[in-house]
């Protein structure tokens, strides 16, 4: 009987898995390594989505002492409709979904608290993962932004002739017969990204700036008249990384939020960590 890959890997989400990678990984805090190794592990907690990485005790290059109030399960915070609970990229690193203990790392430029975890477990029990956003990251001489990319992960980007229609409240905010439509493993929506001048709605700019590991620094834009529905609804990458030029400048929104009609055909609002507004 076939066995539908999505499926076969989603029964593993709710496992301690881990990756060693080839990659000299070094993190810094400010001019101070505090590690370096050529051992490192990515490794993805319970219900994590997204990597972290891993390093033995031995590379960290300064000391590790546990966290005050630290230790403890998170119950995750999203669910996933064929996955159950999970924790989304968003959540933070002090969100543990295994058993061990979490660590301040302490330096002589100070204290990162809570910013390592050594995990129970027979096989990483000489490791401890160290936070993606309390240190500057290199794999070997390059610098990366955000949390590791998964190896298992690709996006994919398409030229497209299907018609887009998105309406959010009786309100169209979009409709292009020339979207690039993008794919990500897992995930379960096709996003399209729109050129602008196909979009119907004044967009206006917040605050608010998120980072993807394969696509780069996202500016986002709320749609006035629709209620908290239009907050952050819609993003663009103006300067996206070298694996995605093909979305610069162009616009998509949180189909998870409105109603998309492709090609005369509604499509069903998918369940995922960004469904909800805030």
């Amino acid at each position: 009987m076939a066995v539908s890959m999505r499926k076969r890997l989603l029964q593993e989400l709710g496992e301690l898995r881990y990756l060693p990678t080839g990659k000299r990984i070094r993190a810094r805090r400010g001019d101070r390594v505090v590690a370096d190794s050529l051992d490192a592990v990515l490794v993805w907690e319970p219900r994590r989505v997204v990597p972290v990485y891993a390093v033995p005790i031995r590379d960290v290059q300064g000391t590790l002492s546990p966290a005050a109030g630290r230790a403890g399960t998170q119950m995750p915070v999203f669910l996933d409709e064929q996955a159950g609970p999970a924790l989304g990229p968003g959540v933070g690193f002090a969100a543990h979904t295994c058993h061990g203990t979490a660590l301040d790392v302490v330096t002589d430029d100070g204290v990162c608290p809570g910013a390592a975890f050594r995990p129970a477990d027979e096989v990483l029990s000489t490791l401890v993962l160290l936070d993606p956003e309390a240190f500057d990251w290199w794999e070997e001489d390059e610098p990366i932004l955000g949390h590791p990319r998964d190896p298992f992960h690709r996006v994919d980007v398409r030229r497209s002739s299907r018609r887009v229609r998105m309406k959010l409240g009786g309100l169209l905010l979009a409709e292009s017969e020339r979207p690039l439509a993008v794919f990500e493993t897992m995930l379960p929506v096709t996003r399209f990204y729109l050129p602008r001048d196909d979009v119907r709605v004044r967009l206006v700019p917040t605050a608010t700036r998120t980072y993807c590991a394969y696509k780069g620094a996202a500016s986002y834009y709320s749609v006035d008249g629709v209620g908290d529905a239009g907050t952050d609804i819609a993003w663009s990458y103006e300067s996206p990384l070298p694996d995605c030029p093909q979305i610069a400048g162009l616009v998509a929104f949180h189909q998870e939020r409105l109603d998309l009609v492709v090609d005369g055909t509604p499509i069903d609002r998918p369940r995922t960590p960004w469904s909800e507004v805030g």
